[in-house]
């Protein structure tokens, strides 16, 4: 975990944040997953805070975010769900038809700070979901 600096602060300030499709649905495959990557971080290169890790499964999300001490845990969480949905039902206006009620995520989300101590043990079960997910 890097230490970073603000102006008249440090800080090293790392989420875990998970989010799911609604109803679980299992609409987060192949190009739409790799669209929503991009999509992911692009957003954050664009709210000016780093995605460290991320793996798409077909109905939800992990990503491991390092922010600022400005950046709000639900700001961040509603710039990454609030763009991704509308711009993956422009590119893949399928996916509506699938969802009841055209919405794409499902409003709650989880999130646990990491430390140092735990940095690597979050970046490493973030990179195994999908390969979990493959052998269910």
């Amino acid at each position: 975990m890097e230490v970073k600096h603000g102006r008249g602060y440090v800080y090293a300030i790392e989420y875990h944040i998970v989010w799911c499709v609604k109803y679980r649905k299992k609409v987060l495959e192949q190009e739409v997953a790799d669209y929503l990557k991009q999509l992911l971080i692009e957003t954050a290169v664009k709210y000016d805070f780093r995605i460290e890790s991320l793996e798409i499964v077909s109905d939800h999300v992990h990503v491991l975010v390092s922010a600022t001490p400005q950046h709000t845990i639900p700001n961040i969480v509603k710039v990454l769900k609030g763009i991704s949905a509308r711009k993956l039902f422009l590119k893949f206006p399928q996916i509506k038809t699938k969802l009841w009620g055209g919405h794409l995520w499902n409003p709650s989300y989880f999130v646990a700070t990491v430390s140092e101590n735990t940095e690597e043990q979050v970046k490493k079960y973030i990179e195994n979901q999908n390969v979990s997910s493959k052998s269910v």
